[in-house]
């Protein structure tokens, strides 16, 4: 498992890491609109997928925005960012940023995703920073797990691979 921690204390981390090579996981979490969204909904696409703990906070208002901004240059990439917000808040949020261009998406309702993608930090019900791209085969071709969740993740990086990926 990853070695993660957050403001210097070190959690655990529910569920399977996912590595570059594996299958992605498949998952269910909901749309602002409350409609269940799975993996295979993106099917054919290559998904940048953004993970943070929560919009309402500085780093991940700041990783959400980044790759809303680069989003618009990507073809052939959705973006998608995953939280346990509720599907409200993330409606609110993306409405006052202005963002457009990333899918907002709620693992609030049993951390489906968290579990699938071994984020779920379980001391805190929220998901651990990470950044993972699936190219339109479903396969994993880039994982980052932040080691402090207050960090930011590699921008550069996570968006080269989601260039590089068919």
């Amino acid at each position: 498992m990853a070695m993660v921690t957050f403001k210097g204390k070190k959690v655990t981390l529910l569920g399977n890491q996912v590595q570059v090579g594996d299958k992605a996981p498949n998952f269910t979490v909901l749309a602002n609109d409350l409609s269940e969204v799975t993996l295979d909904d993106t099917k054919g696409s290559v998904r940048l997928i953004s993970v943070v703990p929560s919009l309402d906070t500085g780093v991940c208002d700041a990783q959400t925005r980044r790759f809303n901004e680069e989003a618009s240059k990507l073809d052939n990439v959705k973006v998608l960012t995953i939280s346990v917000d509720l599907p409200f808040a993330q409606k609110r949020w993306c409405g006052a940023a202005g963002v457009e261009n990333v899918q907002t998406l709620s693992d609030h309702r049993d951390l489906s995703f968290g579990k699938a993608y071994g984020v779920a930090i379980k001391e805190l019900r929220l998901l651990a920073r990470a950044i993972f791209v699936v190219d339109s085969s479903d396969t994993v071709t880039y994982v980052e797990y932040v080691d402090e969740v207050t960090n930011h993740p590699n921008y550069e990086a996570a968006i080269e691979a989601a260039k590089a990926a068919k």
